[in-house]
């Protein structure tokens, strides 16, 4: 495991942030960390981090109790921007890669290898609030990923991104992990974490409501939906045997049903072949990611 997170608890004052989380983030993956607002995942991040530190339990990343030399193996990019608007861009970086423990030579090579990769050479001497939100989007990227960290933690990155840029910042982000970087990819975009992620953790309340692989967590919240689509007509007798959810736009050979909890799909397939309806389509419908959050969130509000 890249992470571990044993049973921390935060508080501030009378109220905990965090209550007694546990999980693992495992090495290589692309680890969403979900939640509401006020779930608590800032001040998740923030002790990962050791911005903060936790009030009880204990957080190991790559196997060490974090400590002082830990900023320099985590790369962080935070919802709010935090670069320096009057600084040149090229100073930026430079101070920023040496204070995560890079030396200048390797500074200016880290930064010349990302400024050619985004045809960016003639940002160098630019003031940051001279650039658009979308090219300061490129620079805090650079930022957080300069010093080759073994764990990057982002946070909304794809916020204020045309759709050009955000397909490339994601194809960056595909192929820092596919490099064996670890991430952990936070955002309300659930249709991002479906694309994006293979692991997950919700948080609601400042606890752990849901853990583990994205598709063995879509397949846990199925419910035993299909869609069929045929070219012929779906035989009489068919709502009589079937619970039919729905019919798109009124056809009669394309149709949602729910199967009760102990059938099986094979048994309406069988009964669509013995009635020799020719099919072009069948499915499982697995709910979105976007369902289940709102389900697991609403389950878990009081």
């Amino acid at each position: 495991m890249i992470l571990s997170i044993q049973n921390v608890v935060k508080r501030y004052d009378k109220y905990t942030a965090v209550d007694h989380v546990s999980f693992d983030v495992p090495k290589g993956s692309i680890f969403g960390l979900l939640g509401p607002n006020g779930a608590g995942k800032t001040s998740l991040i923030r002790m990962i981090t050791t911005i903060t530190g936790p009030d009880e339990g204990a957080i190991y990343l790559d196997g060490e109790k974090l400590n002082e030399r830990t900023p320099e193996q985590i790369g962080y990019m935070p919802e709010e921007r935090g670069l320096y608007k009057k600084m040149k861009v090229g100073e930026h970086l430079l101070y920023l890669a040496q204070l995560k423990g890079l030396s200048e030579a390797n500074a200016r090579k880290e930064i010349k290898f990302w400024f050619d990769k985004f045809e960016i050479a003639d940002w160098w001497n630019k003031k940051v609030e001279e650039l658009s939100k979308g090219m300061q989007q490129k620079i805090q990227f650079i930022t957080t990923v300069v010093h080759q960290p073994k764990l990057l933690i982002l946070d909304e990155p794809f916020s204020g991104l045309d759709p050009i840029n955000t397909t490339l910042i994601k194809d960056e982000i595909r192929r820092l992990n596919e490099a064996g970087t670890s991430i952990i990819f936070s955002t309300h975009r659930m249709e991002q974490v479906e694309e994006m992620c293979d692991h997950i953790v919700l948080i609601n309340h400042g606890k752990n409501v849901l853990y583990g692989e994205v598709q063995a967590i879509k397949n846990a919240f199925k419910q035993n939906l299909f869609r069929i689509e045929s070219s012929d007509r779906l035989p009489a007798g068919f709502d009589e045997h079937f619970q039919v959810l729905s019919r798109p736009d009124g056809a009669v050979s394309a149709v949602t049903v729910q199967l009760e909890q102990d059938s099986r799909s094979n048994e309406l397939l069988r009964y669509l072949i013995d009635h020799n309806v020719r099919i072009t389509r069948f499915e499982e419908i697995l709910p979105t990611f976007n369902e289940i959050f709102i389900r697991r969130v609403g389950e878990t509000q009081n």
